[in-house]
């Protein structure tokens, strides 16, 4: 490995810390008002519709996008272990579950 890789690699590194690291050392001494505290309260809702719904769809170039039909499979059951336990950790084991028994009978 070449010094300039090694160098690049642990500025990323650094980077990425600083990046997750200095917005808390700055809010840390700061009053947030409650209409933004609100506002991002829906940020990792929508962050996760956005991923699970990208993840039903596939892209075909200059068409309208098709259905990933084993995705919406496997989600079926997920959706439903998340409603009746509100718990993300049930969501992702059922789904994984879902998904390696949807390819285990041959529908993936």
């Amino acid at each position: 490995m070449t010094n300039y890789v090694l160098v690049t690699i642990l500025l990323s590194g650094l980077v990425t810390w600083l990046s997750r690291v200095v917005p808390f050392a700055i809010i840390k001494n700061l009053t947030v008002p409650k209409w933004l505290i609100d506002f991002l309260s829906f940020v990792p809702v929508a962050i996760m519709t956005a991923i699970f719904v990208e993840s039903l769809l596939v892209y075909h170039a200059g068409q309208w996008p098709g259905f990933n039909l084993e995705n919406i499979y496997a989600s079926i059951p997920a959706i439903l272990a998340g409603v009746l336990t509100k718990s993300l950790l049930a969501v992702v084991i059922t789904g994984v579950i879902a998904m390696a028994l949807l390819r285990l009978v041959g529908w993936g």
